[in-house]
């Protein structure tokens, strides 16, 4: 049996595993530094406090009974073409075929001082460390007797107009309406503002002009103060600094504003392209790289006619490529030719607020209530687990319904971060 190794348990290496699931001719090991796969689009409403993280994870091990897939818990150090092997920090594994499938980090522009204090929504650790840290914030803001402390202390600057930082403010703006006067009675005046700022000149960018529009104007309906066109440029826990010299007080900085290429050390230089993506061709394999295929947003591909500068990084991308992948290597086994990957765009979708959402499909948009029930839809079908997906769809029904969910607590472990507050 041929030893496939995936390097990542995230929408494309998880289906890529499932698609061997049942060979006869591969024996898949999956590597990922999390026991768990988790559900990315739904990090915000982690980390707003709207539904708990047991929700949106499995674990690996789990998933995987009776299959032929294997579990390997760590972090890829360096890969060995030459010999066929991947270093990790928990070992060394041999490989017949290589799938590198490790999605992206945030990207902080090579800003240390932005690292260092805001926060990013990449991984269930940041949701949760964002919730603890804008619930304790409040606290703080209550206590204080001073009206400045108590607007900068609630301030929350959210950095980049893209999905997340567009549903991550309208989820916010919808807590401040609805839960902040009850759970903050102390707090009758003088509590901060959400801002959203980006350095273009609208929302949603990657999507149609109605659904720009529509964000923009639900957003502001809400309260939430949008700054266009302008960047992030500077955050030292207390004020941010905007590219025009506007300086917002803020204790909170989300950071939705860009991600690069997770690295992938003993890769030939010639094979990592813009933003670190690795380079493949048409049916994923690293160019120069026999055996060795990257997948999901970690790779880019040039070959598509339809996407000559390379694919979106979104999950159906990541999907699509991990299914024809399995598909591929089960072809090859059987003689058979390999297919080019070709991305089936099937339109994209973004969540405003309650009962608010656009989406854009190839021939057509559509917004408003049916737009959210569409959007609720579609992010349960992928969940893993039928009682993740039972579990979340209460929760939302729940939460909608009573405007109220009882998930704001402040949960973290006894160590020098906890003792900061």
């Amino acid at each position: 049996m041929k030893k496939v190794v995936i390097i990542g348990g995230g929408f494309a290496g998880l289906n890529l595993a499932k698609k061997l699931s049942k060979s006869t001719s591969h024996q898949v090991t999956l590597v990922d530094q999390h026991n768990y796969h988790f559900f990315p689009p739904l990090l915000y409403q982690v980390g707003t406090a709207f539904i708990e993280a047991s929700n949106i994870i499995y674990p690996f091990r789990k998933m995987f009974h009776n299959q032929n897939t294997r579990f390997f818990m760590g972090v890829l150090k360096e890969v060995l073409p030459e010999q066929q092997k991947v270093v990790t920090d928990n070992g060394t594994l041999d490989y017949d075929i290589l799938v590198l499938a490790m999605g992206t980090e945030t990207n902080f522009f090579g800003n240390d001082q932005i690292k260092e204090n805001a926060l990013p929504m990449k991984s269930i650790d940041d949701a949760l460390r964002m919730r603890n840290h804008i619930l304790l914030q409040l606290e703080k803001a209550v206590r204080s007797d001073q009206d400045v402390d108590k607007k900068r202390l609630s301030s929350v600057v959210i950095a980049g107009g893209g999905p997340t930082g567009v549903e991550l403010a309208g989820m916010m703006a919808e807590m401040g309406s609805h839960i902040i006067k009850k759970d903050y009675p102390e707090a009758k005046s003088g509590l901060g503002k959400i801002y959203l700022v980006d350095g273009l000149q609208t929302l949603l960018a990657p999507m149609s002009d109605k659904s720009q529009e529509e964000a923009i104007k639900v957003l502001k309906n809400l309260g939430v103060e949008i700054l266009l066109g302008k960047l992030v440029q500077n955050y030292d826990g207390k004020s941010v600094s905007l590219s025009d010299g506007t300086e917002i007080e803020a204790s909170t900085l989300i950071w939705a504003s860009g991600v690069i290429a997770r690295e992938v050390p003993g890769l030939p230089k010639e094979a990592i392209g813009k933003g670190r993506r690795i380079i493949v061709d048409a049916f994923n394999q690293v160019e120069g790289l026999k055996g060795v295929f990257a997948i999901g947003d970690q790779c880019l591909q040039l070959s598509d006619a339809a996407f000559i500068n390379g694919h979106p990084q979104l999950a159906q991308v990541a999907i699509q490529q991990g299914d024809l992948l399995g598909e591929n290597l089960s072809a090859v086994d059987g003689g058979k030719p390999m297919k080019a990957f070709k991305y089936n765009d099937k339109g994209s979708m973004a969540i405003i607020a309650k009962f608010k959402a656009v989406v854009d499909l190839p021939k057509g948009f559509f917004r408003g209530f049916f737009a959210w029930l569409v959007w609720l839809f579609i992010h349960i079908i992928p969940i893993a687990g039928f009682r993740n997906k039972a579990k979340l769809a209460f929760n939302w029904l729940w939460s909608f319904i009573t405007n109220d969910p009882t998930l704001r607590l402040i949960i973290r472990p006894d160590d020098e971060v906890a003792h900061k507050y």
